[in-house]
């Protein structure tokens, strides 16, 4: 059965574009899209955004995204990176922006519609390119707004954080490395993820393509590669960054740890701001969650419409401040955020202040096996010493929250029949008649042991309604080759828990499709054509005080917590939505 592979190529340049192939400094040309501004022909600040998905794609929308900007008097530049679309070069990501973005921001400082000033914008890799700018110190750069994205990215690397231990590998990195970089267009094809070896089901792929993506056999090879050749962006000249989160974004765990890292270093510190939104990667809410065709922005262009007014205005508000100096830096909110289910909030540091951390111990580990309501999530002392186990199938793997990760909240899928599960450990906690807000980090500090010589933790936190329903609230994993303390990192979430709602931890030893299943042996899971089931034991107790590490707001907080009067903050309130 021949594979089918769609070929995506470049879409035509628009009419409010004027084309330019850019050199770089080894001779390679870019190809790279000016957007003039609007009101004349004044040398103007400038936006730069450069990315992998085609300037011209709807996907991107930079025609629309231009309009907002340069009728505020900015001029929009927009490039296809090395490698990708009408770009020359080799295609290999992250690699060569350092370099690439210096040049680009040196070019358009030699321009005559150029005042010199330069801001990024931009999500995901467009958000890394904005980093890798930084890196590469160039004097024109003046602020940034990178989008559900983050510093640590690098070829050869499909993970995100799990806070603890090596990660198991995310399966959806590695098909994403195999369908946008393999040449200049992007490849979509559906990988049959159920053949042995796992690696064979790419090579029908890149069969078909003819040709190979070198980014995903750095993956299958175990071979990272330092993204920048410059300074870490940390160790470089500070600029004013708006970092825009997704609370639901399968890269929030690390964008949240540039954010926390930044707040904290001298010279940094000062200008960092934070918008943190109940976003998932492709900026779908949970206020719209389920997607309607009426909310698809991906597929209809009225919801488009309506939401780059939010996604662009965010980032306008920034730049006119750090761009062009319209208002004084002090004027705009250092922090905000949204609670999900009840709405945007300010603040002056994140986490808030007031917010206090709660533990609660997994409890009755014996029930946990089964069906909800399983063991308890309990506030208190650790008990006594109990344990349950669970086992590892890699011939019935656990379905992941979502096929997609990038778009968790298109579907918002109810997670009560993996809950049900006899392979997966469930701890619930009690209704409350009162509402419990979270509002910072959340962690699992589980102690587990296993009968194979390597093995994963998945960990997801879920809500739990009256009705049954299980939705997605944080998530984080960790892989292991040794009994003892896994400290995994769920996520920062700014999030409501309603009255009547609970708590359920579920952990479990596979995560499929997201995840690469472990191969349960020293064999390469990419390689293995027979992985090996195994048990895993949990630990619970005062002497392997198994428990879920929560920031929580005192009862009323949230509600009173006082307002900041801004216009960024007013159209927050106003819109009931944030960026894109």
């Amino acid at each position: 059965m021949n594979l089918a592979v769609r070929q995506v190529t470049s879409e035509p340049v628009p009419p409010s574009a004027r084309q330019h192939m850019v050199r770089m400094r080894d001779g390679v040309r870019l190809a790279t899209d000016v957007y003039a501004a609007a009101g004349g022909s004044a040398p103007a600040p400038t936006v730069l955004a450069r990315l992998p998905y085609d300037k011209n794609s709807r996907y991107v929308f930079f025609d629309r995204i231009a309009e907002r900007f340069t009728a505020r008097g900015y001029v929009v530049v927009v490039q296809d990176v090395r490698g990708k679309f009408r770009s020359q070069g080799r295609t290999l990501g992250w690699t060569g922006e350092v370099d690439d973005g210096y040049d680009t921001l040196d070019w358009i400082t030699h321009q005559p519609w150029s005042d010199g000033v330069v801001g990024m914008f931009g999500d995901s890799y467009y958000g890394f390119t904005q980093w890798s700018a930084v890196s590469s110190q160039h004097p024109a750069l003046r602020a940034i707004v990178p989008r559900v994205t983050c510093t640590a990215n690098a070829p050869g690397v499909a993970a995100y954080d799990s806070g603890s231990g090596r990660q198991p590998l995310w399966l959806e990195g590695a098909t994403y490395q195999a369908q946008v970089w393999t040449d200049n267009d992007t490849y979509e094809f559906d990988v049959d993820l159920t053949r042995r070896p796992i690696v064979a089901a790419y090579e029908e792929a890149f069969t078909a393509i003819g040709k190979r993506s070198a980014g995903f056999d750095l993956i299958v090879g175990g071979i990272p590669l330092a993204p920048y050749n410059g300074p870490h962006p940390y160790d470089a000249r500070p600029v004013p960054v708006l970092h825009c989160v997704g609370w639901f974004d399968n890269l929030g765990i690390a964008h949240m740890r540039d954010y926390t890292e930044l707040a904290e270093r001298p010279g940094w510190a000062a200008v960092q701001y934070l918008v943190a939104d109940t976003i998932d990667h492709e900026n779908y809410f949970l206020e719209d969650a389920p997607a309607t065709p009426e909310t698809d922005h991906g597929e209809g262009d009225a919801a488009l419409e309506r939401m780059l007014d939010s996604y662009a205005g965010t980032a306008i508000e920034f730049f006119d401040i750090f761009l062009k100096g319209a208002a004084r830096p002090d004027s705009l909110p250092r922090v905000r955020w949204k609670l999900g289910h009840e709405g945007w909030r300010t603040a002056e540091t994140w986490p808030l202040p007031e917010a206090t951390s709660a533990e609660l111990y997994l409890t009755d580990p014996a029930e946990a096996a089964g069906t909800v309501p399983g063991g308890r999530l309990a506030p208190g002392q650790a008990g006594p010493p109990q344990s349950a186990r669970w086992r590892y199938d890699p011939d019935d793997l656990v379905p992941s929250a979502a096929a997609d990760t990038f778009l968790q909240l298109r579907d918002h899928a109810d997670e009560r029949r993996t809950l049900d599960r006899d392979d997966v450990l469930v701890f619930t906690g009690p209704a409350s008649d009162r509402p419990l807000d979270l509002a910072g980090p959340v962690r699992a500090v589980l102690h587990v042991d296993s009968t194979a010589p390597t093995f994963d933790v998945f960990v997801r936190l879920l809500d739990l309604a009256p009705d049954g329903t299980a939705r997605l609230i944080v998530r984080g994993c960790a892989q292991a080759d040794r009994a003892g303390e896994l400290d995994i990192t769920l996520g920062h979430t700014g999030y409501r828990v309603r009255p009547g709602h609970r708590l359920a931890l579920m952990i479990a030893g596979s995560d499929f499709p997201n995840h690469l299943p472990n191969s349960g042996s020293l064999e390469s899971p990419w390689l293995t054509t027979s992985p090996k089931a195994s048990l895993q034991t949990l630990r619970t107790g005062s002497a392997h005080p198994s428990r879920l590490c929560l920031t929580v707001l005192p009862d009323g907080s949230a509600v009173h917590h006082p307002a900041v009067h801004h216009p960024a903050a007013e159209r927050l309130r106003r819109e009931g939505g944030g960026p894109r």
